[in-house]
């Protein structure tokens, strides 16, 4: 039965895109033991960014990341004190950010590039009928086409993890977001397609968001959302999987990132000898990936940031989360201040006008050797110190002849970008509630 008819505002959005890499093959028709067999094994997917072969310097893609995640970044920090006033649980949110994904929906399988999302947890697309829909680059999916398309019960699990505005003959669905966005549709299972023939792996009965209603901005080359978060819509749990992780390579580089699930998520590393740190669970944000973060050091410095200044409140504000979907890291802004003052301190360069290029810091750009006048940055998480590249964190453009710091201020939430996370294997274990940062050459994952 055609679902009835939707009406909504809009939606803001993120923009990385991945390219499916070679997968070994299945059929479309499996059964849903697939699933434990074929992540006993595990399966990769390869990432791309938006902006990946276009013409622009390491500070223009930077840039053009702050300015696509301005509202995001506004939404993340202002949703947990929402959620605590109104006395309710902040709902899955989409937002922008970086990565799309190259899936294929239904049977016949049609295409559906979504954007990866750590911070939300539904998996959606634009479906007919279309009462009002952005502008995509793929044929917007037909339920009607699809022979193994199905709606959801209004008892089941994943209904109840939408929370219906509606449940009669379909799960009804409708998510308002902090900018007056919107997504409004049904609930829905149907087969995930990863690949491309001859290689595929296709996923039977995976429960999505048919959107019937939805207007976005910067959506144009994408059809939706695949939402990796830790709520009960995520793809990462209705696939079961204990483990998934993703690397990315360095944003100016034309190279092809992962990301994996399974086995394959530990990439060639032993799991026994990985450092972790773990994962912290904020009831008001339950889809979020917060981590300890205990102190940051620079230079030979072990900074003296006020202890609050990363801590997950009572209430669900501050702490830090990791995020694929936010370019650089923001700090909360006390911490901000102090590490601005020390990188001003210890660097071995002029401090130059940063008003043009959005960074909050930047410096004068010597003729060479930049990286040997700047102090080393390290990241105190618990049972974990990531040291980071230089590159992970100073971004230098010769034509302007600056060099800047790629981390900067926000409110109480910190948010660990993927800038700093690049050429990193980025190691999500859910059984051990744990992260790992793992140093890698992601183009050879």
């Amino acid at each position: 039965m055609a679902p009835p008819p939707y009406s909504i505002p809009s939606l803001p959005f993120l923009l990385l895109i991945l390219t499916v890499l070679g997968l070994p093959r299945s059929s479309s028709t499996l059964m849903p033991g697939f699933r434990r067999q074929q992540l006993e094994t595990g399966f990769q997917v390869g990432l791309r960014h938006i902006d990946a072969g276009r013409n622009f310097t390491k500070l223009q893609l930077i840039q053009r990341g702050i300015n696509r995640g301005r509202q995001r970044l506004q939404r993340m920090s202002g949703m947990a004190t929402t959620a605590e006033r109104n006395g309710f649980q902040a709902p899955v949110h989409v937002g922008d950010g970086e990565f799309v994904v190259n899936l294929m929906i239904g049977t016949p399988p049609v295409p559906f590039p979504a954007i990866m999302d750590t911070g939300s947890d539904l998996i959606w697309t634009q479906c007919n009928p279309c009462k009002l829909c952005f502008q995509q680059s793929t044929p917007v999916f037909n339920p009607k086409r699809s022979s193994t398309f199905s709606n959801i019960s209004c008892s089941s699990k994943l209904c109840k993890g939408v929370k219906p505005s509606k449940c009669d003959k379909s799960c009804e669905y409708r998510y308002t977001y902090g900018d007056e966005s919107s997504t409004e549709g049904f609930m829905a299972m149907d087969t995930i397609t990863f690949g491309e023939l001859p290689k595929r792996i296709s996923i039977p009965r995976i429960g999505f968001g048919c959107g019937v209603n939805n207007q976005a901005t910067g959506m144009d080359q994408t059809a939706g959302l695949l939402g990796l978060g830790r709520g009960v819509l995520s793809l990462v749990s209705q696939l079961g999987t204990q483990k998934f992780s993703y690397c990315l390579t360095s944003i100016h580089e034309n190279k092809t990132s992962s990301l994996l699930f399974g086995s394959l998520a530990y990439s060639n590393f032993n799991p026994g000898k990985i450092p972790r740190t773990p994962l912290i669970q904020n009831p008001f944000l339950p889809s979020y990936y917060y981590l300890s973060l205990e102190g940051i050091t620079v230079g030979y410095t072990l900074l003296p940031i006020p202890e609050f200044a990363f801590q997950l409140g009572k209430d669900g504000s501050g702490g830090m989360i990791v995020d694929s979907g936010t370019t650089i890291t923001y700090l909360q802004e006390e911490a901000f201040d102090v590490l601005k003052n020390a990188f001003i301190s210890q660097t071995e360069l002029q401090v130059a006008n940063s008003s043009t290029t959005g960074l909050d810091l930047c410096f004068h750009l010597p003729v060479k050797n930049a990286a040997d006048k700047v102090p080393k940055l390290i990241f105190h998480f618990k049972g974990l110190d990531l040291a980071l590249p230089v590159e992970n964190y100073m971004v230098s453009d010769p034509e302007m002849g600056l060099i800047c710091l790629a981390i900067d201020a926000t409110g109480s939430l910190s948010i660990f970008g993927n800038i700093q996370q690049q050429n990193m294997l980025v190691l999500h274990d859910l059984k051990k509630s744990t992260l790992s940062l793992v140093p890698t050459q992601c183009d050879k994952v």
